[in-house]
């Protein structure tokens, strides 16, 4: 779960400070389960290791055609992110009192306005993300919301935030309870390519929509490519087949199976919804896909940067080396920054990557200490150390990276938030000046001034 950072009460010592937040907390859940209670929205929840952010974004991008929708700014998917979403469409990261009591008191305030006095603006939907940290926390948010459509976007084998869970079993129980709150007429989307979350069919009492791309599921994605022309990347491309029917989707800038997941996922929604394929293909051509999520940024030097900067976990990892393998290239330059909160799985998934990695590319860059299990792994796979550079930090890394990128080489840039890989992309992209628009975290602490601790 990625958390905001603790309201900023002046003068009060820690305890306090504790004091007055879990009151915020309580107050905010009691004013966000009321409003739910008055205005009856339909809710999508949405869970996973990865993919969260971005299906949420395919779906409001289908649903918005046809019903009034809000979803969660950013990730806003904790015990605070996800009542404020419920009051209001804030955007917390932008916000003018960014972390300060004044803000949290305008969202009170406006909350109770709306019990008070009937608000025709409410959105007929919200989608919602669901984050798990750390054991009960899905539980807590459904003590808020319930959803009526619960999304499984993936968990795999070694998930994000698995360090702070038992194993991998007790943090797919802990997502899986997203479908468990589901009533007999719920839905449960779940993806028909994940074991794991396949498993979760037992656990629901709604209905079953499977999505992936395995013969079976009920949204299947068959035709898949990452597309070309000559050395530059142009995009994905793909069909929608459903109850005999198909479509074709096509999508700029952007590569990756993790994608066509994300689109799947939304037409289940947009199918519960009763539009047709047709209209949902129309619709993901509005999805606009969010920054450092496998984006194309054209570099310097000719070249060009599959920037998936957000962050990393094993699986996506191994999904963006996938898609830069499908891709042509002059040389093929993989940059990978450390993947966190793997836990006693850190080593070996680092290791895999490596190995991976190795049969990819041509130019290997690690940045963190435990990316050099990268860099190990690859060199012990036959892979040559003269093409293989490691650093500690992205700092450290950005300016040799200058260095080493040529005319008409491909560069994949991935790693956890932790390395800050987009200082990385900073430094090579051939606009700099267009990285607010472009690239992950271009505000406040991640700019040097106080914001939140994501």
């Amino acid at each position: 779960m990625v958390y905001l950072g603790q309201p900023d009460f002046s003068g009060a010592d820690s305890k306090m400070k504790k004091t007055l937040l879990k009151f915020l907390e309580i107050v905010l859940r009691r004013i966000a389960k009321s409003t739910l209670k008055k205005y009856k929205p339909r809710i999508v929840g949405i869970t996973g290791s990865v993919g969260k952010s971005s299906t949420k974004e395919a779906v409001l991008a289908v649903l918005k055609t046809k019903k009034s929708v809000r979803a969660n700014q950013g990730n806003l998917n904790n015990e605070l992110g996800l009542p404020l979403t419920i009051l209001g469409d804030y955007d917390y990261y932008r916000e003018d009192s960014k972390n300060k009591i004044g803000f949290w008191i305008k969202v009170v305030f406006s909350g109770i306005k709306g019990l008070l006095k009937t608000r025709s603006d409410y959105p007929e939907v919200l989608v919602l993300e669901y984050g798990a940290n750390k054991p009960g926390d899905i539980e807590y948010l459904l003590k808020i919301a319930k959803p009526d459509i619960a999304i499984i976007t993936a968990i795999s084998e070694v998930p994000v935030h698995v360090e702070f869970y038992q194993n991998p079993e007790a943090l797919a129980r802990e997502k899986s309870k997203l479908v468990s709150a589901l009533s007999a007429k719920g839905v449960a989307v779940l993806n028909r390519d994940d074991e794991i979350v396949m498993h979760m069919k037992e656990k629901t009492r709604g209905r079953v929509v499977t999505f992936g791309f395995e013969e079976g599921a009920d949204i299947r994605a068959v035709n898949f490519e990452n597309q070309a022309e000559g050395l530059r990347p142009i995009g994905l491309s793909f069909k929608i087949e459903h109850g005999g029917s198909a479509v074709p989707v096509r999508m700029a800038n952007i590569f990756g199976r993790s994608y066509v997941y994300n689109m799947l996922a939304a037409a289940a929604v947009g199918l519960e919804f009763n539009m047709n394929l047709v209209e949902i293909a129309s619709a993901l051509m509005l999805y606009r896909p969010l920054p450092g999520r496998m984006r194309l940024v054209k570099g310097e030097k000719d070249t060009w940067i599959l920037d998936d900067t957000y962050n990393a976990a094993p699986a996506s990892t191994e999904e963006a080396l996938e898609a830069l393998k499908s891709l042509p290239a002059k040389r093929k330059v993989v940059i990978l920054g450390d993947m966190a909160q793997l836990g006693e799985y850190s080593v070996q998934s680092h290791e895999a990557v490596g190995k991976k990695a190795s049969g990819i590319a041509d130019i290997i860059v690690t940045v963190g200490n435990r990316a050099r299990f990268i860099a190990e792994a690859s060199r012990k796979k036959g892979f040559s150390k003269d093409n293989i550079y490691s650093f500690d930090n992205s700092d450290d890394a950005k300016t040799i990276v200058e260095r080493i990128v040529k005319e008409g080489d491909l560069i994949l840039v991935k790693g956890s938030q932790v390395t800050r890989m987009e200082k990385i992309v900073m430094e090579i992209m051939a606009e700099p000046d267009k990285a607010k628009d472009l690239l992950v975290r271009q505000y406040g602490r991640w700019l040097g001034e106080y914001y939140i601790d994501m």
